[in-house]
């Protein structure tokens, strides 16, 4: 019960990170953190300035509540109900994936391409397929004044909770939240056009991280037999929404550069730049059409 915890935040850290760590927590010193300045609203340089600070009953119970989700294997921003992305504070709902470090490369992969449209032509349209949360779109659109994006996904939910980000970080009239299957609905042209699609083979949906496995939506894990899917659809349909001299960009899961390469070739593009995740792996590719 909440009535166990200490009710000063110095012990109360202390005493959820040890509860976090017994359960086998990865990284139990930082969820702990995240929890407990999240739930008791401090923040880390309160919670070290004044570990004495007491703790109401309200936010104990609170507290008690989330550590018993993170013990039974749901992720700590899950609980929290957002993560950041890029610098943005992304609110996140069931059918969302959460925005994670691996496609901040996506965004820098492309930005300095964005910011040349963008200063060049006075504008810059970025078609974000898959959208979530609006990680890839709104980081764009807020690092680039000048670029407008239209987020597209086949999740209602999804959409809701994009739009809504977009307005908390005061990037509503530059954010358009689409209902589409791929580029069904999809009207105009792009000069960029983004995607982390799912790419998870069907089969290996089961071998995932249980914290990825069963909280994030499999929709947006599963990219079909192969995992190639989506590539597909967007290497065969993207030349119709693409500006002349646009540029696609794809992360992939890190063993796929050369079958994703395959597909975009096939379909008449040029590769022009892989990235690297933090972790040293192929990230993100991206792609020219190329030229009669």
């Amino acid at each position: 019960m909440a009535d166990r915890l200490p009710a000063a935040l110095g012990p109360l850290l202390r005493a959820a990170r040890e509860r976090l760590a017994a359960a086998g927590i990865d990284d139990p010193g930082l969820d702990s953190r995240l929890i407990v300045e999240h739930f008791s609203g401090t923040t880390r340089t309160r919670a070290i300035a004044e570990p004495g600070q007491k703790v109401d009953s309200a936010a104990l119970s609170a507290i008690e509540a989330a550590l018993r989700r993170r013990v039974a294997g749901e992720p700590a921003h899950r609980i929290l109900g957002y993560r950041e992305f890029y610098g943005l504070r992304l609110s996140l709902s069931p059918e969302t994936l959460e925005p994670r470090p691996d496609t901040e490369t996506l965004v820098d992969a492309i930005l300095p391409f964005a910011k040349t449209t963008a200063e060049r032509l006075g504008e810059c349209r970025i078609l974000d397929l898959g959208t979530g949360t609006g990680a890839i779109a709104l980081a764009l659109v807020n690092a680039v004044p000048a670029a407008t994006a239209t987020g597209v996904d086949i999740s209602p939910d999804a959409l809701a909770t994009a739009a809504g980000n977009a307005r908390d970080l005061g990037l509503g009239g530059r954010f358009k939240a689409l209902h589409s299957n791929w580029f069904e609905k999809v009207s105009g042209s792009y000069h960029v056009i983004a995607s982390n699609p799912p790419y998870i083979p069907s089969r290996e949906i089961g071998n995932l991280q249980d914290e990825v496995r069963d909280f994030d939506p499999h929709r947006a894990l599963d990219g079909g037999v192969d995992g190639l899917d989506p590539y597909r659809v967007i290497a065969a349909e993207a030349a119709g929404f693409l500006e002349t001299q646009g540029r696609v960009a794809v992360e992939i899961g890190h063993t796929q550069k050369n079958e994703v390469s395959g597909i975009f070739a096939a379909a008449g593009y040029v590769l022009t730049g892989t990235h690297r995740d933090l972790g040293g792996n192929d990230r993100v590719l991206v792609f020219e059409r190329r030229k009669p």
